[in-house]
């Protein structure tokens, strides 16, 4: 998939069922560690963009940085959020922003698996299971459309759950999430 964008909708529809039991700043965050690799080779003009970050030993690595740095920077920035929301009279566009050490180690190994096994169906350069084996067994088992249009559909359902949860609790709620 072309970066990030994609698979974001998965982990939309996933905090969308969730709520605080999972940080969408953090799957977001493990979403654009992972894809450094490729972007890098890219840049090298490389034949094969998906290396080691595109494993499931890769991802575990990263989803251990992802949730070491995630924590505390996406907290702060979720803070920093609420802050300017607050200061520009918004209260209603203020967030969730304590992220447990939980929620950051779920939202981080759920991003960097995840993306490990979506991109295992459409890139033949992905080794999902190195060094254990080189093979795929997932590559092409679907077409790359219908990857596509599952993230989509995962992240327009995702969408549509968390502004009729936004709209239940601003209408009928106390306004906390």
């Amino acid at each position: 998939m072309p970066f990030t964008p994609f698979h974001m909708g998965p982990g939309t529809a996933i905090k969308a069922v969730t709520g605080r039991h999972f940080s969408l700043t953090i799957f977001g965050f493990a979403q654009v560690l992972i894809d450094i690799e490729p972007l890098v080779r890219m840049l090298h003009g490389d034949a094969v963009l998906h290396g080691f970050s595109h494993t499931y030993l890769g991802a575990l690595l990263l989803a251990i940085i992802t949730a070491g740095i995630g924590k505390p920077c996406c907290g702060w920035m979720l803070r920093s959020w609420n802050a300017s929301a607050r200061q520009a009279r918004s209260t209603w566009a203020c967030v969730h922003a304590d992220i447990s050490w939980r929620v950051a180690w779920v939202s981080a190994l759920v991003g960097t698996f995840s993306h490990v096994w979506l991109d295992s169906f459409m890139h033949y350069d992905v080794r999902p299971w190195f060094p254990l084996s080189e093979a795929n067994g997932l590559l092409a088992l679907f077409p790359s459309s219908w990857i596509y249009v599952f993230c989509l559909m995962a992240g327009v359902i995702g969408l549509v759950i968390l502004l009729l949860k936004f709209l239940w609790l601003r209408v009928l709620g106390d306004g906390e999430d």
